[in-house]
């Protein structure tokens, strides 16, 4: 049951951003491909709110880890489906357990709280989760402390455990075509043989303290990202989800795009070296000098794109995590203040050093309080189009996005006129002349 949170004041921060790039790919589909989307009748180049929310939580917790920004000393979040060897890794160099040692047991301590592991028979994932598991950065080492505590009891736990998960079978039907039945009559009694001999196999529970502690190890506990952007952990009952506070929507382009398939190749340096020597006869069947070539798609537009705080929520989940009412109130301000300048900030990264798309700063900031999210996706559902409306999209979109909030802000009383942030020069004229004051830095956008 969560804790009851008052807030004075309203309760959802919406931002929206403008921003330009050129000749960049941050995401790409299953082929390879810019993903896109129709809107407004025409096809906009997308860039997936699941790209941005990653390099937003990652850029946030780079940043408390290292002792900068807001959240700066917060304990932080680690997603992976790697807490076995995370755990195990601890175990060696912490405890001085053997990897041979260490490795089955952290296994086999998370699979008896209801994790599912990979084949055993494939080494590349035997040891790994089947799904992503987000929890606190230093859970691996709470675990691994708790487990060498406990060794004597978990030892021999652990021996039993794993002898008895290597006799365990699985036998699957054979697929094909339909037998007959009399053959269906005769395999039906060997299947229920092998059924009742793997339910003879019965796996020891784990020992309650040790659950207890790993459950513990692995809640949301004080792990900021994780209350900002929540969990969803269905294979373990105990360990609770997390509604996220955070809502983000896909990003796409204000106009129509299409995007370039560009054609490189790449240089063969000895084989340039020999031509530069007058050595290019041992190249008489192939004398262009690329050792490579090949297309890559790329793409170039304006991008609107959108994010929401639900400040209630976010309080919640940090009072539900164990704190305080005046500690989760500091941590709350704080990830706001954080989740401002990762929206601003943060890029995918996504082909970054051969386009260096990771330098773009925004057009346009807009951030504004209300009693419920606003979307404004729908200024832009027709396309700008630069010749028939004459001007850059960057400039045309700042202004429909400044009149479409305008608009929306007379005829509701519960949003505010909101903050308004620009890197460029000509976006700034802009607001010059409509008349709208931008603050001067991203930490001016909260209120």
């Amino acid at each position: 049951m969560s804790t009851p949170v008052t807030l004075t004041g309203h309760q959802f921060l919406s931002l929206h951003l403008l921003e330009t790039l050129v000749a960049v790919l941050p995401v790409r589909d299953e082929n390879g491909a810019p993903k896109a989307i129709v809107y407004g009748g025409v096809e906009r180049h997308m860039i997936t709110s699941q790209a941005r929310r990653r390099a937003e939580r990652v850029y946030s917790r780079d940043r408390a880890n290292t002792q900068k920004g807001p959240l700066a000393g917060h304990t932080m979040g680690v997603r992976t489906r790697e807490w076995a060897l995370v755990t195990a890794r601890a175990l060696e160099t912490s405890h001085g357990w053997p990897k041979e040692r260490a490795v089955p047991t952290a296994r086999a301590v998370l699979q008896a709280i209801g994790l599912k592991f990979g084949d055993p028979a494939k080494p590349t994932v035997a040891n790994l989760t089947k799904v992503l598991l987000f929890a606190p950065a230093d859970a691996g080492d709470r675990i691994a402390d708790h487990i060498n505590t406990e060794r004597a009891t978990i030892d021999a736990w652990a021996e039993q455990y794993i002898a008895l998960s290597q006799t365990a079978t699985v036998t699957k039907k054979p697929k094909g075509r339909r037998k007959s039945s009399s053959q269906e009559e005769e395999a039906g009694t060997n299947e229920a043989d092998t059924a009742a001999d793997i339910a003879e196999v019965k796996l020891p529970a784990l020992p309650k303290t040790t659950r207890d502690a790993v459950l513990t190890a692995l809640a949301p506990r004080d792990a900021i990202d994780i209350a900002l952007y929540g969990r969803f952990l269905a294979e373990i009952a105990e360990s609770p989800n997390v509604d996220g506070a955070i809502q983000s929507s896909h990003a796409f382009t204000v106009h129509e795009a299409e995007h370039t398939d560009d054609f490189y190749a790449a240089a063969d340096d000895a084989k340039l070296t020999r031509k530069s020597n007058a050595l290019d006869f041992l190249d008489a069947t192939d004398d262009s000098g690329a050792g490579m070539t090949g297309y890559q798609s790329l793409i170039s537009g304006t991008f609107y794109r959108h994010a929401v705080l639900d400040r209630r929520q976010l309080r919640q989940n940090l009072r539900a995590a164990g704190m305080t009412e005046q500690d989760a109130e500091a941590a709350a301000v704080a990830a706001e203040a954080e989740f401002v300048n990762a929206f601003v900030n943060a890029f995918p990264q996504a082909k970054k050093n051969s386009t260096a798309s990771t330098g773009s700063l925004p057009a346009l900031v807009l951030a504004f309080d209300g009693d419920r999210p606003f979307n404004y996706a729908a200024a832009f559902q027709r396309p700008i189009d630069e010749v028939a409306e004459g001007g850059p999209a960057g400039e045309l979109a700042v202004r429909r996005l400044l009149n479409h909030h305008n608009f929306v802000r007379r005829r509701r009383d519960d949003i505010t006129a909101g903050r308004v942030l620009t890197y460029e020069p000509a976006i700034h004229a802009v607001l010059q002349e409509l008349g709208v004051k931008d603050v001067e830095s991203v930490e001016e956008l909260t209120p």
